[in-house]
């Protein structure tokens, strides 16, 4: 690729969605791989996968691709990180809405209404508005190489493996700060982000945090970075502050560490933080039941969960 093309990528504003057999596709949906007959031999071989739409990208032609993670793929936490060899890219035509951020497996077909039956029950954001039921945003946070920085990546892949309500999304960004960002600007009712938080409590302690808005932008706050090793919540939250400044509620399950992988980086949750993962899960869907039902009331930060 010249430096012109590399130029025209990055004039191109970041695709959102993408409109699937009537559904609005994106990052963190799940798909059944159907490529064209003719096409790439490795694609062919992935005729009838299910995968997950890890991003939509667009090529400097304006095409757009669905680089998609296979869910049996035993390499699958690296394609989340976008390594190569874990990555495959598709047409939007070449792949079968499966859910709607929901853990849905379901073979789709089509039925008298048009719509996929995996999708029955299944409400867009836009369909929960129009329901009246507040859209929920469940985001994973962490690094997969350095130890309990994983809880939330960990959470969060369990976590979609679950029932869910209509308008609730649970993904996994691991260390992907921009795309957070973005994601916390989409129109979520309420975000929970769900990371390692060291606090100074038993390793393992779940605790529920509300992030106080109004302080992002105190003098004394740091300017917005992205690391391309970690992901700092608050520093997604001041990115997504200063790109639109319209934040709604944001909630934190946090869990005290007790490793982060020291020097070397290690892979795997400590025993007392994976513990605490279904402690989480428990914690997040209590929390998705108050705030559908209208009876969540405002965390006092530090709340143990």
């Amino acid at each position: 690729m010249n430096e012109w093309e590399w130029n025209l990528l990055e004039d191109k504003a970041p695709v959102v969605s993408v409109p699937v057999e009537g559904v609005e596709l994106r990052a963190g949906d799940r798909v059944r791989l159907r490529p064209r007959p003719g096409g790439d031999m490795l694609d062919l071989a992935l005729a009838g996968r299910t995968a997950l739409v890890e991003a939509i990208e667009q090529d400097y032609e304006g095409e757009l691709h669905l680089a998609v993670v296979l869910d049996d793929d035993p390499g699958r936490d690296l394609g989340l990180l976008r390594q190569p060899g874990h990555r495959f890219f598709f047409r939007p035509s070449e792949v079968e809405p499966l859910d709607c951020g929901r853990s849905l497996v379901a073979q789709a077909f089509r039925p008298a209404d048009g719509r996929p039956a995996a999708l029955k029950g299944c409400a867009t954001g836009a369909e929960a508005k129009v329901a009246g039921v507040p859209t929920i945003l469940v985001a994973g946070i962490g690094n997969i190489f350095l130890g309990d920085d994983a809880f939330g990546v960990e959470v969060a892949q369990r976590l979609a493996r679950r029932p869910l309500p209509d308008g609730v999304r649970v993904i996994d960004y691991g260390i992907r700060g921009f795309d957070l960002a973005c994601a916390l600007l989409d129109g979520a009712d309420v975000s929970i982000l769900v990371d390692a938080c060291p606090r100074g409590a038993e390793p393992g302690t779940v605790s529920l945090i509300e992030p106080d808005l109004e302080t992002l932008d105190s003098p004394d706050a740091p300017p917005p970075a992205l690391d391309g090793h970690g992901l700092d919540p608050l520093n997604v939250l001041r990115l997504a502050k200063r790109m639109d400044g319209a934040l709604k509620q944001i909630l934190l399950v946090g869990c005290e560490p007790q490793t982060l992988g020291g020097d070397e980086g290690h892979i795997g949750l400590s025993e007392p933080v994976d513990a605490a993962v279904d402690d989480a899960i428990h914690v997040i869907e209590s929390l998705i039941s108050r705030i559908r039902h209208g009876e969540w009331r405002q965390a006092k930060e530090g709340h143990d969960a």
